[in-house]
């Protein structure tokens, strides 16, 4: 296990998920929508701005993981989420991520965690923790709502 963090990213591939196995997700992000705006979490060792999501804790299915990680990086408590894709990032290995898309219907207090603050915004915030990954993300997430 290696943590991630702002580092150079060779290449990011888009997957259909069925295409790969459950066992091989250790992560997910959600891009998340709460009347009309997108959550962004701030993590309290950090001044910049990332998508809800983390990595998968054994054990769990990565769709919960998901759930998991939405609800504790941005106190979301009703909301439904759609997988999108798979996708994976190379760097010097390769790792399995599930996309997912939430609308937020409700949004409670934020749990205590690693996680100081969230914010609604109308696009994309200027300041990104993973500045070479978000914007793909989130552009995939954008194209996938206009085909659906």
């Amino acid at each position: 296990y290696r943590k991630r963090g702002p580092w150079p990213v060779r290449k990011i591939e888009f997957e259909d998920i069925s295409t790969i196995e459950d066992s091989l997700f250790t992560f997910a992000v959600i891009l998340s929508r709460y009347k009309g705006q997108w959550i962004y979490c701030k993590h309290r060792d950090r001044n910049t701005w990332e998508i809800p999501g983390g990595r998968r804790e054994p054990g769990e299915k990565i769709i919960d993981t998901a759930k998991r990680e939405l609800y504790e990086e941005s106190g979301a408590v009703d909301f439904t989420i759609t997988p999108v894709c798979a996708y994976s990032v190379v760097d010097d290995i390769k790792s399995y991520g599930i996309l997912c898309f939430a609308e937020v219907d409700t949004l409670g207090p934020l749990p205590p965690m690693e996680i100081e603050l969230i914010r609604l915004f109308d696009d994309e915030p200027e300041a990104l923790t993973y500045p070479l990954v978000q914007p793909s993300l989130r552009n995939k997430v954008m194209a996938w709502l206009k085909e659906n």
